[in-house]
């Protein structure tokens, strides 16, 4: 019994380290991309290709998602990216949907798996789903949640911005701190402090960019890269900002070229990392509980147990009930067991074996965005209600498509009947391009996140 045991906890262990090492380098290159959308994307940008919502928008944001990552929690904090820069919402969940279920490598793993006729339905079903939620989440979504929804994510920007030891809004300091002398800038000469009013102010963003003279309140801090500066100068990092340190005011009028340390690529990069690591500290935890879950129900449940959830075909249903509730079902075990892509599409493969429609098939692998461990993230990004009907309008837009998927399919007798599906060598360890990308994206982001983090721990962020 104690071998028995034994045996189950090293299977559990081994697939937990297999699929973290299959999951590993999409992560880790999702969530970077992610951090440097959100430094480098311009929110006039974002505005004016993803600021409303029709065909040309959801288009665009099909394509972005295609080239994005296809790990579902780095497709979450690149929509939350988006929907940080003002993009609508419906926009947003459609890139969503777009980068877990039209990218290459699940094209790949599909057509090696379970052959190209699951290819299409894959295709043509995250087509109908992108335009679905499209059309649900700018109809249907109600203002007020929005509304809510975005207050949610403005709020975390004074949580950041608090911490990082200044207050743009009052200023004030002590006589003994040094004061500033800024011919551009109104000041009040009775204290130590600085009146940003001709500074433009955009409230997407919490930093200031003293290069341009533009605040920006998501940036948690202050980015005054074209300065020289004194370390101990008020709490400000003004590195490239002409000074005398003898004197007690500083005369910004003329100011130095930016040194090479301090600005250019570097500079961005660091800045980037800083998101890099802040999203790390918000979703870590449920990324690690979704990974440990998943291995569980893979080791212990057998495939015929997943199978023993759908009604045979024997049963005498009619066709669109039998459809109906195989998709209902597929999407809830989505829900449960979710895996990596790879896993995903290998669970899916068992199912149609025994005996789940091609609908309720395109349901389940459509339905990564609908995950327990992935709620969590949404709670945590956007709010329990808004979170509420995010999940409402996206199980009514994938049920949707799988029915459609499933009619079609079925209507034009495009539905393969061969049963001996091609089995994946489920081992992500060897010689192969997960090990590649691995070796490239350990040490990569490791260096990553101990950039940001210490950039954040420089701006006094604990996170």
């Amino acid at each position: 019994m104690e071998s028995g045991d034994s045996n189950i906890i090293f299977h559990v262990i081994s697939v937990f380290f297999n699929m973290s090492w299959q999951i590993f380098w999409p992560l880790a290159f999702g969530l970077i991309l992610s951090s440097f959308i959100r430094n480098l994307l311009p929110v006039d940008t974002v505005v004016k290709h993803l600021g409303k919502t029709d065909v040309k928008s959801l288009s665009f944001t099909t394509l972005l998602g295609m080239m994005s990552s296809s790990c579902s929690y780095a497709a979450a904090s690149l929509s939350h990216t988006l929907l940080a820069k003002k993009a609508t919402i419906a926009n947003a969940m459609a890139f969503l949907v777009s980068s877990t279920n039209l990218i290459v490598e699940m094209f790949i793993v599909l057509v090696a798996l379970m052959g190209w006729t699951f290819l299409w339905g894959e295709v043509i079903g995250g087509l109908i789903l992108i335009a679905t939620v499209g059309f649900l989440f700018s109809r249907f979504y109600p203002k007020d949640v929005e509304q809510e929804l975005r207050q949610h994510i403005a709020n975390a920007v004074p949580q950041q911005k608090a911490s990082c030891g200044m207050d743009m809004s009052n200023m004030k300091h002590d006589t003994s701190d040094r004061c500033m002398d800024m011919p551009n800038m109104k000041h009040d000469t009775s204290d130590c402090g600085m009146d940003m009013s001709n500074m433009k102010h955009d409230s997407s963003d919490c930093g200031m960019d003293m290069s341009n003279m533009k605040h920006e309140s998501s940036d948690c801090g202050m980015d005054m890269s074209n300065m020289k500066h004194e370390s101990n100068d008020c709490g400000m990092d003004m590195s490239n900002m002409k000074h005398d340190s003898n004197d007690c005011g500083m005369d910004m009028s003329n100011m130095a070229m930016p040194s090479k340390n301090d600005t250019g690529v570097m500079a961005k990069i660091t800045k980037s990392a800083s998101f890099f690591q802040m999203d790390l500290a918000m979703i870590g935890k449920e990324i690690l509980i979704g990974v440990v879950v998943s291995s569980i129900l893979i080791a212990l449940v057998p495939q015929e147990g997943w199978r023993a959830l759908f009604i045979s075909n024997d049963a005498g249903l009619p066709a669109w009930l039998h459809s109906l509730l195989d998709v209902i079902i597929g999407i809830f075990v989505a829900m449960i067991a979710y895996v990596c892509s790879v896993g995903n599409l290998i669970l899916a493969a068992a199912l149609w074996h025994g005996g789940i429609s091609f609908g309720g098939v395109i349901g389940f692998i459509l339905s990564d965005v609908l995950t327990i461990p992935m709620m969590r993230v949404y709670q945590k990004y956007y709010g329990k209600r808004p979170t509420k009907w995010m999940v409402g309008l996206l199980f009514m837009a994938i049920l949707f498509t799988g029915l459609c998927v499933d009619a079609i399919f079925n209507g034009f007798g495009w539905v393969t009947t061969d049963q001996t599906l091609r089995t994946l060598n489920q081992s992500g360890f060897g010689m192969n391009m997960t090990t590649v990308m691995n070796l490239i994206f350990i040490p990569l982001s490791i260096w990553y996140y101990r950039l940001g983090k210490k950039a954040n721990a420089g701006m006094g962020m604990s996170m």
